[in-house]
């Protein structure tokens, strides 16, 4: 009998409508003449879906809550729906899960249709944990979905899925607005909604792999963009991640997801064993945090070894770093990056530039050195081999025939060819070489003697020309190197103005590429202080100078400046651009310096700003208490004016009030000057939420505020006393605009994760967008506050205690109409070790 098949919904979320989709499926197919029954359904008693089940044939479940397999399999129907795949049966239950109950209606040759969450697969429950702060009870192994003949996702965005819940289709209204502060936060929609689509796309990945390899397909397929981004355990690494994490982001309109990023390191076999270079090391840290996933392949071919690897991956990008190579290197054969774009077929390659091209490149060309070490090498082995190998050849027929002047060409086109590689000492070395042989060995073969005028007018015209040829070739070389160098003198000038004038190379890149550039261990930017001591201002690399007397090249800027360098001394013709590189760097300083005091200055002005709005602010909300302060007072000391106890008790009433209006207006000033000059030290230690809510609460009319904080929250790590004020800012201000008296004000905690989430939710007439990015301002009231009920303090208060604390206030719509305001904060640990380390954090550390 064959095996049936099995066709699953899969749900990105809770209340996506997976059950309505496979019931209005099954209704489809019963409509088509299949023979369909109804083992499972869960339709949670929401109308819609339970009108689905009309005129389906359901077949009643086990007592255990399993599905009856024998009733079903006795039916033989042709297709079988059962819904959450993940359900758990009870203890009665022939089996223990509900995936184990289809395995047996597959087995049996029946289709089934069922439905999963994406939150209920087994090898995510540890990422929905830490997502939602909720662990699923139930799960189903990935491999019984990942054998489904179908998976079909239902997704629907963050934003639908909490209006579904805002209007009660979803939850029971009672359970709506646990629900949204908790589970459906639009953050933890997003995030289990692109697990889903990833989960999905790599079974799509899978099946598309499984039918290339059936069909033999060699060739890229570009049904998704993979970029493989080559490593050689150098610097330039980082730079080639972040580029090919660009390259990969554009591809799929997001950041980069490992599937779409991977980096390999191509290893020969006789390295295999070592350590990671610190390079790579970060590399591997920094391709993390961009997403991506790293590889190592050996193999004694690197581009042969790097081309397989992305293929077998089916990459449809490489990313390389041009060659660090120097110029002559490449006579011994084209590089990595050349081979790999020749043999690369339908695989594009990007070829990265990056700051270490020339691995040597970093040290400035020698000052007037003439032919290169390289050149010379090989001017000797010419002076040794050339002649020797020409006089065998002109021994030989038919070169044997020709005369001796003849000879003495070619032995002199060797002293020429040794001349113009290997400069004056190999050209003298060859001329004098050649006329030995010339000499010796030639001459009697020609029937001349050893010693004759002949002989010496050629050994003296062979010393005369290649000296010339050397000469000439040293000048060439000399003037050729003074070219490059002033070359890269002009380049890494111009680059370094170019940074300081556009502000966007800090002092640290600078002296890291200054050490580049000059061959130094270390360098360091110090300043004179009193009593002629220096301190480093910045530095890089180690060992650091902490005096000029440690530096091995000390450049004086001014008279409170310098750069001491730490390596190797350095020739005077480097000096002369280390002064320009020195003087880059104190321009660079100033322009810091400048930031700085700008920086300073705006906040004067801010400063100043506020003191304006503050004149302007408390010019009435001051006064109107003083001046009812002073009518009733001045009403109860009247002689000419009989009170009764009623009206002296009001009077008194009005002075009481007046008095703690005025008396938090002063509290509400006094904090927003700490927050402003970032003077609030918090003393942060495990607090009971309950405890500051509580308190909070003194002085508010009992009806107008209902608390939802469970005993079993986990303490937050806080200051009490800001707490306190920063929530008692935030109830007043809700109760305050809350509309109708008989709707009050929920504040309900929740814990997530590693946090704890405090809400104050009203049912006002709620903030724009807008709105919610100027409502934390100090001195702000928007539209809908009353005149006289204060100077727009409460808020900012609040946000600046909170953020002190570590944690952070934001403003959220409430469902149905209102303002939100939703107070997050660190969860304590749980050994307590938190006392001393919060004693002395704060904004101002």
């Amino acid at each position: 009998m064959a095996r049936g098949k099995l066709r699953i919904y899969l749900g990105s979320a809770p209340g996506v409508g997976t059950t309505h989709n496979a019931l209005a499926e099954a209704r489809r197919r019963a409509e088509d003449g299949t023979d369909v029954v109804v083992a499972a359904a869960h339709t949670h008693r929401r109308q819609r879906t339970s009108a689905l089940l009309t005129g389906l044939e359901v077949i009643p479940q086990h007592p255990s809550g399993a599905v009856d397999t024998a009733a079903v399999i006795t039916r033989a129907p042709d297709l079988a729906l059962v819904d959450d795949l993940a359900h758990a049966n009870g203890p009665d239950a022939p089996t223990y899960a509900r995936w184990r109950d289809v395995e047996k209606l597959l087995d049996a040759g029946i289709d089934v249709v069922s439905t999963v969450g994406i939150h209920h697969l087994e090898s995510l429950n540890d990422v929905v944990t830490q997502i939602t702060g909720v662990r699923p009870e139930q799960t189903v192994p990935d491999q019984v979905v990942r054998r489904a003949a179908e998976v079909e996702l239902v997704d629907v965005t963050p934003q639908e899925l909490r209006r579904r819940m805002a209007h009660g289709d979803i939850h029971p209204a009672e359970r709506v607005d646990a629900a949204m502060a908790a589970y459906y936060r639009e953050g933890n929609l997003a995030a289990l909604r692109e697990l889903a689509l990833l989960w999905t796309a790599d079974r799509v990945e899978e099946g598309l792999a499984r039918y290339r390899g059936e069909h033999e397909i060699r060739s890229t397929w570009e049904a998704r963009e993979r970029v493989v981004v080559a490593l050689t355990g150098g610097p330039e690494g980082e730079t080639l991640i972040r580029r090919a994490a660009r390259v990969a982001a554009r591809s799929r309109g997001g950041h980069p997801q490992p599937s779409h990023l991977l980096a390999v390191h191509v290893v020969k076999s006789d390295a295999v064993g070592r350590p990671l270079t610190d390079h790579l090391v970060r590399q591997r840290k920094l391709l993390a945090e961009l997403g991506g996933t790293y590889h190592q392949v050996i193999s004694s071919d690197v581009p042969k070894g790097l081309l397989e690897f992305a293929r077998g991956v089916h990459a449809t990008q490489i990313v390389l770093g041009s060659s660090r190579r120097r110029s002559w290197e490449y006579v011994f054969g084209p590089g990595v990056g050349a081979i790999v774009a020749r043999d690369s077929g339908d695989i594009d390659v990007h070829i990265v530039t990056h700051e270490e091209v020339g691995s040597g490149m970093w040290l400035l060309p020698a000052p007037g050195r003439g032919v290169g070490e390289h050149r010379r090498v090989t001017g000797w082995v010419l002076a040794a081999a050339a002649p020797a190998l020409m006089s065998l050849l002109l021994l030989l027929p038919p070169f044997s025939e020709v005369g001796l002047s003849s000879d003495a060409m070619f032995l002199l086109l060797t002293t020429v060819a040794t001349a113009a590689v290997g400069g004056l000492w190999p050209a003298l070395a060859s001329a004098l070489w050649s006329a030995l042989l010339l000499t010796l060995v030639l001459s009697p073969s020609h029937d001349r003697p050893p010693v004759s005028l002949d002989n010496t007018v050629a050994l003296t015209a062979f010393v005369l020309v290649g000296l010339l040829v050397a000469v000439v070739a040293e000048m060439a070389a000399r003037r050729s190197a003074q070219a490059a160098r002033g070359r890269a003198e002009a380049d890494a000038i111009a680059l370094l103005a170019g940074s300081v004038l556009a502000g966007n190379e800090p002092l640290q890149a600078l002296l890291r590429r200054i050490s580049k550039t000059f061959g130094q261990r270390s360098a360091t930017l110090l300043e004179r202080v009193e009593d002629d001591r220096w301190s480093a201002v910045h530095s890089v690399g180690a060992p650091a100078c902490e005096s000029p007397d440690e530096a091995d090249v000390l450049v004086s800027i001014s008279d409170s400046l310098a750069l001491a360098l730490r390596g190797r001394v350095l020739p005077a013709a480097d000096r002369s651009v280390l002064w320009a590189f020195a003087a880059h760097l104190g321009i660079a300083l100033e322009h810091k310096r400048l930031e700085w005091d700008a920086a300073e200055a705006r906040g004067q002005v801010a400063g100043n700003r506020i003191r304006t709005a503050l004149l302007a602010a408390v010019s009435h909300d001051l006064r109107t208490p003083l001046t009812s302060i002073k009518a009733s007072m001045a009403s109860l000391r009247a002689t000419d004016i009989e009170l009764d106890p009623e009206d002296r008790d009001a009077l008194m009433e009005t002075v009481e009030e007046s008095a703690d209006r005025l008396n938090r207006l002063i509290d509400n000033l006094l904090d927003m000057s700490r927050v402003q000059t970032d003077s609030v030290r918090p003393k942060i230690r495990p607090v009971g939420l309950e405890e500051v809510v509580s308190a909070t609460l003194i002085g508010l009319p009992h009806e107008a505020v209902t608390v939802d904080v469970p005993d079993c929250l986990p303490r937050v790590r806080a200051d009490a006393g800001l707490l306190e004020r920063a929530v008692a800012n935030v109830v007043s201000n809700a109760v305050r605009h809350n509309p109708d008296p008989r709707v009050p004000v929920l504040v309900a905690a929740s814990a997530h994760g590693g946090s704890v989430q405090l809400r104050v939710a009203d049912r006002g007439p709620g903030v724009s967008d807008e709105g919610k990015q100027r409502m934390f301002e100090a001195f702000q009231r928007l539209g809908d506050a009353p005149q006289g009920t204060g100077v727009g303090l409460g808020l900012a208060v609040a946000r600046g205690f909170v953020e002190a604390m570590h944690g952070t206030l934001s403003p959220e719509d409430t469902p149905g109409g209102g303002l939100t305001m939703v107070f997050d904060l660190r969860a304590a640990d749980t050994d307590g070790e938190d006392d001393e380390r919060g004693a002395h954090a704060g904004p101002g550390r």
